[in-house]
């Protein structure tokens, strides 16, 4: 078992983290790799296909110098890239199959990179950074393996990765997902947003609060929203501890029942996670003596009687012998913070305060903790309560009739019809969604580079093979996506009930008028 099994039921699928500054040296070309998975295919299947990935990306620079290859289509692989960092990529690389769950949209594919990126950073900062703090790289290969296999861990099914496939076209990575509130709830939102900054004194700090898996309220950047939002989701919420695994908001949530063997994933994932980890193979350089804090590790974050999560992810405080707090990097300030988590009920408050500027470290941590017991708790029962009366379930975003997904992309949110009622459109819709946003990436591709600037309005809709309808609309900024497996015969009908959608649910943002 161990590292053979994931090699052998995983063969289909590579993912590698190269350096282009590192390894150019005849005998060094090792340096370069960061990570790599499978994580026991010899070194020099390793640098074949960085090696591959290496020229593909110089080629295509000469044709395009400011932006290299996101994706090349050869006749057994698609070949995904991300750039994170300046000269660090990121590629998977994706085996094409007859298999009927192996359709994949390459759009989502490259935004599995960049979330994976995205929170690796926010928990260690830049992969630069830390590649120049020690030189060697042994530093970030020991902190990019287990990460990684902790992250991938939440898409094994069975021995199997299961990535996003058709059956998500409904689904929106690197966004988040918003609870409407009324104009009441709203002003005691903010009323205890302001309760919170209180507690903290006068340091400036940033609170994120979420109801269920929902964002309510943030103060953060959009990027840092994004980030946060991801991780409480995962492994925050009342979901996410009731469940001992990640939920991934409404992007994981219930794809699993369309697959056999979910039961079985969590143990198998955690074992496999453990035995990359702990090779003494992992990394080229076999250094693997660094202590490494694992976030996204299953299962190690639980409520205290106090009503604040607590976790041993990040070991022990040196000075107070406290178990230590966690933090994150913030993008937005490029600085450490406490990451202050509590929960009632449905409700999630996180508050990040600046490590620098809080005084005593844990003590003065604790400080600011029993300062939100004494100053927040009843605001927080009370928001709670109003959240609680105006929420209306799994289910409160369905509209009968409809399969739909709503992007804003100015804003970075997203809405869609919950995954349960998805999941009950027949494969020939899903796959016919699944190739139409694919189509709409191709179209706003072009049109980024073709129109520098400048957004570009489509409409597409096509009758799949069970005669359903399936809609896409982008406008200004913001993209609609529906399936009408219902619908009359006629085209005429489709747009007509789609026209009501966008007046009713959209303030007619998609309306042809």
């Amino acid at each position: 078992m161990g590292l053979a099994s994931v090699s052998t039921a995983s063969e289909g699928i590579q993912f590698c983290i190269f350096d282009l500054r590192r390894g150019q040296n005849e005998g060094q070309e090792l340096d370069k790799i960061l990570f790599f998975f499978p994580a026991d295919l010899p070194f020099s299947t390793q640098l074949s296909v960085i090696g591959l990935s290496e020229g593909l990306i110089t080629f295509t620079r000469i044709f395009s110098p400011e932006a290299a290859c996101e994706v090349i289509e050869a006749e057994r692989h698609s070949h995904v890239f991300y750039e994170a960092e300046a000269d660090i990529w990121m590629v998977m690389v994706v085996e094409k199959s007859k298999e009927a769950e192996a359709i994949w949209r390459i759009e989502d594919l490259r935004k599995v990179l960049k979330e994976v990126h995205s929170l690796f950073v926010m928990f260690y900062g830049p992969v630069r950074a830390m590649l120049e703090k020690e030189p060697n790289g042994g530093l970030i290969r020991s902190h990019l393996y287990p990460f990684i296999m902790d992250y991938l861990s939440d898409f094994l099914v069975g021995k199997k990765l299961q990535l996003p496939s058709f059956r998500d076209c409904l689904k929106e990575r690197g966004n988040v997902q918003m609870l409407t509130v009324g104009r009441e709830a709203a002003i005691e939102v903010q009323s205890l947003v302001r309760i919170l900054e209180s507690c903290v004194g006068n340091t400036q700090c940033y609170s994120l609060i979420l109801f269920q898996d929902l964002l309510v309220s943030t103060t953060l950047s959009p990027d840092d929203t994004i980030n946060l939002f991801t991780y409480a989701v995962q492994r925050l919420t009342p979901h996410a501890l009731s469940s001992g695994a990640s939920s991934w908001s409404y992007l994981r949530r219930a794809s699993t029942s369309s697959h056999a063997g979910s039961g079985s994933t969590l143990a198998h994932s955690g074992f496999v996670s453990e035995q990359i980890y702990h090779s003494s193979d992992i990394s080229p350089s076999g250094d693997n003596n660094h202590h490494v804090s694992r976030p996204l590790q299953h299962g190690k974050w639980s409520k205290g009687n106090d009503g604040f999560l607590v976790t041993d992810i990040w070991g022990v405080d040196v000075g107070s012998s406290m178990i230590a707090s966690p933090t994150v990097w913030l993008q937005q300030t490029e600085e450490r913070m406490y990451l202050c988590t509590y929960q009632y009920k449905g409700l999630t408050l996180i508050l990040l305060m600046p490590v620098s500027s809080i005084l005593n470290g844990e003590q003065g941590v604790s400080a600011v903790k029993q300062q939100v017991l004494e100053n927040a708790s009843l605001k927080i029962l009370k928001v709670e309560e109003k959240l609680s009366k105006g929420w209306g379930g799994e289910n409160a975003y369905h509209v009968g009739g409809y399969r739909y997904l709503l992007v804003d992309g100015d804003r970075n949110i997203s809405r869609a019809s919950p995954p349960g009622k998805v999941t009950t459109l027949t494969k020939e819709s899903l796959l016919a969604m699944s190739k139409l946003r694919e189509e709409v990436d191709l179209e706003k591709g072009r049109a980024k580079w073709d129109n520098a600037g400048l957004e570009k309005d489509l409409e597409v809709c096509i009758r799949a093979k069970n005669n359903a309808w399936v809609i896409a609309r982008v406008t200004r900024g913001k993209e609609l996506y529906m399936v009408l497996e219902k619908a009359n015969e006629t085209l005429l009908y489709a747009s007509d009930a789609f026209e009501k959608f966008s007046s009713r649910y959209c303030n007619g943002a998609f309306s042809l008028d």
